[in-house]
């Protein structure tokens, strides 16, 4: 993992953590693949609602940051949100 995917991980850890009751619960595991790299946000299942958004536009939002910082480093990343 080089130091660029580490900063999309810590962008994801800090707008997961700003947005759930239980910040602790939040882990945030990277699988990188040789095109896409996968990150899985896993938090609490009272907090996923709050991570989803109504009508999944939170989530969506985080995936479009995501996807912006990726396009910068010409990588693709996909963003799967887990609850516990």
């Amino acid at each position: 993992m080089d130091e660029s995917s580490g900063n999309m991980k810590e962008l994801i850890d800090y707008i997961a953590k700003s947005l759930v009751d239980n910040s602790e619960r939040v882990e945030i595991n990277e699988i990188s693949g040789t095109q896409t790299n996968v990150i899985e946000l896993r938090v609490a299942k009272e907090d996923v609602g709050k991570v989803i958004g109504r009508n999944g536009r939170t989530a969506d939002a985080i995936r479009t940051i995501l996807n912006c910082g990726a396009a910068k480093l010409n990588k693709r990343y996909i963003l799967q949100i887990i609850d516990e």
